[in-house]
């Protein structure tokens, strides 16, 4: 593992290392280094699924091959898998692999059971161009909202769609002609909600089917993602996995913006975007 992968790399070798006792995310941000946000994001843009998803599915990888390989003892495997109770890791074993543990041990095989395997880290990341730092005051965008888990993350795209016919016709209350893609409310699964919207003065007058959202004043450092907007995992990853642990700074528990200026063209998906990284100052 390279220096470049400090963040994520040091989280899932943590993870591989530890698994198999009842780990929690402070604990992987305690030996990461850094704050539980920050190794959410880092890891995510890495890996591409959430930090606690895979420490779950990793879990009921091992017990299912316990299972499969004749383990008497259900609710031992249950508690190996940090589960307090047999009930409890049953239904979590059938919504993840679509069958009771039961009938894993009965049959004694795992065929056609999709096992989380060690990830091995995709360590490809983009040269940076030298980002710029921006105080910036409170900002109202108002758009439409959605929640995604990283499963139906592909669906931002659609939601860019339904919202252009209001961007087209105007916004009430609309400054600029700039749109904002806002990522704000993770949980520790990294659910998120994404929203896709315009700044506005205020959020009298607007439609009812628009969500508002009100982002503090904060300090941001701001990268330009050149390529198509198709890429911009790639900027991302590059961001939380090798600018942000060499730069000195720490990520604030904040919304992650994407502005979208006049050059973006939406149909095509060129012309650049600007991410901004909320910092601590």
């Amino acid at each position: 593992m390279t220096a470049v992968a400090n963040t994520a790399g040091k989280a899932l070798w943590f993870i591989e290392s530890h698994f198999a006792s009842d780990i929690t995310l402070d604990d992987i941000a305690n030996t990461v280094g850094v704050s539980r946000f920050q190794t959410s994001r880092a890891f995510e843009a890495a890996m591409g699924l959430p930090i606690m998803r895979y420490v779950k599915s990793r879990r009921l990888s091992q017990a299912a091959r316990a299972l499969a390989l004749g383990a008497p003892d259900i609710l031992a495997v249950a508690l190996d898998a940090g589960y307090g109770s047999h009930e409890a890791f049953t239904r979590a074993f059938r919504d993840h692999f679509g069958i009771t543990p039961e009938a894993v041990r009965a049959r004694g095989h795992m065929d056609d059971i999709q096992l989380t395997e060690p990830i091995k880290m995709d360590e490809t990341l983009v040269e940076l161009e030298p980002p710029r730092f921006e105080n910036r005051k409170s900002l109202l965008v108002a758009g439409l909202s959605e929640r995604y888990d990283q499963a139906s993350s592909a669906g931002i795209p659609a939601q860019w769609q339904r919202f252009m016919p209001y961007f087209e016709s105007g916004i009430p209350g609309q400054v600029g002609r700039d749109a904002y893609g806002v990522t704000f409310n993770f949980d520790d699964n990294s659910n998120c909600e994404y929203l896709c919207g315009v700044e506005v003065a205020d959020f009298s007058g607007l439609p009812a089917a628009l969500s508002r959202v009100r982002i503090g004043e904060q300090r941001y450092v701001v990268f330009w993602h050149r390529g198509h907007i198709s890429t911009i995992r790639r900027t991302w990853n590059s961001i939380w996995n090798k600018w942000l642990p060499e730069s000195g700074h720490a990520a604030a528990d904040a919304p992650n913006l994407e502005r979208y200026g006049e050059n973006f063209d939406p149909h095509a998906g060129t012309g650049g975007v600007e991410l901004w990284v909320p910092i601590k100052a």
